[in-house]
């Protein structure tokens, strides 16, 4: 059966992989910057070192429709993992499989190839950003066929799937674990590593404003400005550039919008919902659309926001935000999603009502 190689090492708790040898240690211990001190996840890193040492061929995936975070985070570890003289394959679950217009100017596009050119039972499966199974879309089976399938992630609702799982909810960005990835390999960050991984932590920061941001996100952020990227560019590209037809969408969803201030125990949830038709009619993507969910979510009057989203086939992509009171992944894990305390989402085939009145009942103040 497609799949149980992984899944059956997963519940193990797989030591696959021996350690690393001693050269490796000597680099490691030279290497500046944190490190984690609990042996369990040590171990885990020395045995993904060793089995990206070993293999020919890797395959780097990253969750359907990619943020920054995870594109950034797949892209800048095959580029690492090509200069060491790696096979490398970039690829994302979607049909058809779209780079967001405000990815477009990330390095190393040219590793991505569609789900479909992806083998069936890969040697070794990188996986970054993906808090659940149902986020890899296309390349699910494929990527529990392969023997070895490492997870890279930040989500504190990621249930743990695949052989060797590198998940660490203090992170602000899968980002920061392939940092940490490229240090172990040994390979010195250049400017388009930077671009990459800029990306990532600015993405799933919010531009260094989101809770998580810590003093090492910011002494990360700087030795990533240090090799002379343009982070005004990256920025600009990333928040301040859109299409005329998003303004469009932006100005019918904000219309739609609703405002229930006795939702979340009376923390009050404002939401709103965004027809194809919609998408169709000004020619703009559910990917474009990413950034209405950081518009909707500012009235002082909602601790909640919720953006429904609709695909060609009527599937529902959820995104919601939480300012801190209210656990928003578990109201998302409850329709199939997951993600952070204070962001996170789902996809549903379920009408807009249904899916508002699920989410509601779903919601609960942060313990």
């Amino acid at each position: 059966m497609a799949g149980e190689p992984a899944r059956a090492a997963s519940r193990a708790g797989s030591t696959t992989g021996a350690s690393s040898t001693s050269t490796v240690e000597d680099a490691l211990a030279a290497l500046p910057g944190p490190r984690s001190e609990e042996s369990g996840f040590e171990l885990v890193w020395q045995q993904v070192v060793a089995e990206i040492g070993r293999a020919r061929s890797i395959d780097l995936i990253c969750h359907i429709c990619p943020d920054g975070d995870a594109l950034g985070s797949s892209l800048a570890a095959a580029l690492a993992l090509r200069a060491l003289g790696k096979q490398v394959r970039v690829s994302f679950g979607d049909d058809p499989q779209v780079v967001p217009e405000s990815l477009t100017f990330l390095p190393g596009q040219e590793l991505i190839v569609p789900a479909a050119e992806v083998p069936d039972v890969p040697e070794l499966v990188l996986c970054f950003d993906v808090a659940a199974e149902s986020r890899l879309g296309l390349l699910h089976d494929k990527a529990f066929a392969a023997p070895v399938l490492v997870v890279f992630d930040h989500h504190a609702s990621n249930p743990g799937f695949g052989t060797h799982q590198l998940i660490d909810p203090t992170a602000p960005a899968t980002a920061v674990l392939v940092d940490e990835l490229l240090r172990r390999l040994g390979v010195e960050l250049d400017q388009e590593l930077a671009t990459c991984l800029y990306t990532g932590v600015a993405t799933d920061t919010g531009s260094f404003k989101y809770r998580a941001t810590t003093p090492a996100t910011h002494e990360l952020a700087g030795r990533l400005l240090a090799t002379g990227i343009r982070h005004d560019l990256i920025s600009r590209q990333l928040w301040d550039t859109s299409s005329f037809g998003y303004l469009k969408v932006l100005a019918g969803a904000l219309d739609r919008a609703v405002y229930e201030p006795d939702a979340a125990g009376g923390l009050g949830l404002v939401w709103t919902w965004v027809p194809y038709q919609d998408l169709a009619l000004f020619s703009v993507t559910v990917e474009e659309i990413e950034g209405l969910i950081d518009v909707l979510r500012r009235p002082a009057e909602a601790e909640v926001a919720l953006v429904l989203k609709q695909d060609p086939d009527g599937t529902l992509r959820g995104s919601s935000r939480s300012k801190g009171a209210v656990d928003v992944a578990a109201a998302c894990a409850e329709l199939g999603g997951g993600g952070h305390v204070f962001a996170a989402g789902f996809s549903v085939r379920e009408d807009v009502a249904a899916v508002v009145e699920r989410f509601r009942d779903a919601l609960r103040p942060v313990r």
